[in-house]
């Protein structure tokens, strides 16, 4: 799936070059501005690279009426630009789009950054029709998801700011990570989680509604979702995990665990990690086991694993699969005071 788009401006959302209009700047291409808001309401982010000054990013965006996640301008390489999009917005480059009206440019960035959907404006239309642009369920979440990123950035810009760790700066923020049973409500945002989440995602396979909904009523399966907020904003349901709890069994196993990179480094996958061991302990149960399919994207996950005291002995490579297991007989840290169950 496309994440999202990086758009040039000149003669592309814009219909003329910006340093070059007399007077007053050129107005937004009108197709191309329908387009952008269109894959904006299918929860694909919207970011500009630009050979222009600061303003024309920001005359871009009253222009367009659009607040763009991220936006590089300056006299540098275009390839450069969008690894800077794509780092700070936690994508890898075959989730981006890029259009530009100039061939040279297009030919640059398919050269350096073969992953990236090069595009020229005249294709931007038909392509948005294509699957890769075309997310199987929309949430409200995915609706909002330009709005998330930009408080994103200024949670990070604050962040940087900030003299403190990063427990301290958690609690500075009012983070809160609730923890519960998921319902019939959450099952499309669920899937969505399946499609969309890689970082952190266990198995790298979608999972239905149809099946999230059949482990609902499983008096051996528990689904568990995990939501955030802090003083920037609510980012709403953000991660998930099925848990099989077993009668008579040495330990509980989780099938599944995700969560959107948007919660990256606030505390969220080291809660929900604490909260599966002490409640399988309390359950009477001897270790957690989660299986994880080996994959270059999901090493941040894997990290998050040892971080939290599970231990694998298996050498999978890659596509295969390698169990984790927490000995739960081993200490357990106490859940972080910003997490709710």
């Amino acid at each position: 799936m496309i994440k999202c788009v990086i758009w040039d401006l000149d003669n592309t959302l814009l219909d003329g070059v910006f340093l070059e209009s007399a007077g007053e700047p050129p107005g937004a291409n009108a197709e191309l501005t329908a387009v952008l808001h269109e894959l904006a309401g299918r929860g694909i982010l919207q970011a500009i690279a630009s050979r222009n000054p600061p303003e024309a990013c920001r005359y871009a965006a009253r222009a367009l009426d659009h607040a763009f996640a991220a936006a590089r301008c300056g006299w540098g390489a275009k390839p450069a630009a969008i690894k800077a999009i794509t780092t700070e917005l936690g994508l890898a480059a075959d989730e981006v789009a890029f259009v530009d009206d100039d061939p040279l440019e297009r030919a640059e960035v398919s050269f350096s950054l073969p992953d990236v959907l090069v595009l020229a404006p005249g294709d931007v239309q038909q392509a948005a029709a294509w699957p890769l642009f075309s997310p199987p369920v929309v949430t409200a979440e995915a609706r909002r998801r330009g709005e998330l990123y930009l408080q994103r950035r200024a949670r990070r810009e604050e962040a940087h700011a900030f003299g403190g760790s990063r427990d301290e700066f958690i609690l500075r923020s009012q983070t809160s990570v609730r923890i519960g049973a998921a319902g019939a409500g959450d099952l499309a945002r669920l899937h969505e989680l399946s499609v969309r989440t890689h970082q952190f995602n266990s198995t790298g396979t979608p999972v239905s509604e149809a099946e999230f909904a059949g482990l609902l009523g499983s008096p051996d399966h528990r689904v568990v979702t995990v939501r955030l907020s802090d003083r920037f904003g609510d980012d709403g349901l953000v991660g998930a995990c099925i848990v099989a709890t077993l009668p008579g069994g040495p330990g509980w196993q989780v099938p599944l665990l995700m969560m959107s990179c948007r919660a990256l480094g606030r505390g969220v996958i080291d809660g929900l990690l604490t909260w599966i061991c002490r409640a399988a302990q309390v359950a009477g149960a001897a270790r957690v086991t989660l299986p994880c399919v080996i994959n270059p994207r999901n090493v941040p996950l894997r990290i998050a694993l040892t971080g939290a005291g599970f231990r694998t002995s298996s050498q999978a490579g890659t596509g295969e699969v390698a169990e984790y297991v927490r000995d739960l007989s081993q200490p357990v840290d106490e859940l972080p005071s910003w997490v709710v169950s």
